[in-house]
């Protein structure tokens, strides 16, 4: 990842390391507790709503190419039933590892430009700036990683009825009578051959009473 603008240390997920220094194998543990950025999850799915709390516990330690942070963030995750649609609420713990590395730098300090050879392995390298790190993108990737891809209420959620959409947990023996389509046709003509014959037996009765009627006189 190509260096970004000046990090802003105000920031809840930029990490000051000046205090762990560029000592090999010194080590420092940060716990922080912080509010959830924006689209933070499955978008649409599941995710941890914007403004709750995510609690972190890192470990930062320092080695010759950089930082390296191992961590654990916790939240509660809120998102949608994929099978009936009810709300669905579990914790999340993400777990996640990365390393920050130390930019080149001149004798005073300032960054070199990068060799346009090495342009694609920047593409996905992390860098420390100005002694600040940020672990949004980290943290965004391990939260998304631990979410379920498609989460239920329950392991056994026998959904929504296809036919009526009534929720199927809700009333075990919900069905509905099956009519096989091969034979609707037949039934749908022998409804109009009955009717066919009542219109027939209906209309021979005037005429056989007239005939009656005939004979009589």
């Amino acid at each position: 990842m190509a260096l970004n603008a000046r990090l802003d240390h105000r920031n809840p997920l930029v990490f000051d390391t000046h205090e762990l220094g560029r000592r090999p194998g010194a080590l420092q543990r940060l716990t922080r507790e912080i509010d959830a950025p924006k689209d933070f999850g499955i978008q649409g799915v599941i995710g941890v709503p914007e403004g709750a709390p995510v609690k972190l516990g890192l470990r930062l330690e320092s080695v010759m190419e950089g930082v390296l942070v191992t961590g654990t963030a916790r939240a509660q995750a809120k998102g949608e039933c994929v099978r009936c649609l009810e709300p669905v609420e579990q914790q999340l713990e993400a777990d996640f590892q990365e390393m920050f590395s130390y930019p080149d730098a001149d004798d005073r300090g300032r960054v070199k430009a990068e060799p346009a050879d090495d342009a694609e392995d920047d593409e996905d390298t992390l860098f420390i700036e100005d002694g600040l790190f940020d672990l949004e993108p980290v943290l965004r990737d391990a939260v998304v990683l631990a979410l379920p891809m498609q989460p239920v209420c329950q392991d056994d959620c026998p959904g929504l009825c296809s036919q009526c959409g009534a929720r199927l947990a809700d009333d075990p023996d919900h069905h509905h009578d099956a009519v096989d389509i091969r034979w609707a046709a037949l039934q749908g003509l022998a409804g109009s051959l009955e009717d066919g014959e009542k219109d027939e037996m209906s209309g021979e009765a005037p005429r056989s009473a007239r005939a009656n009627e005939k004979q009589e006189k």
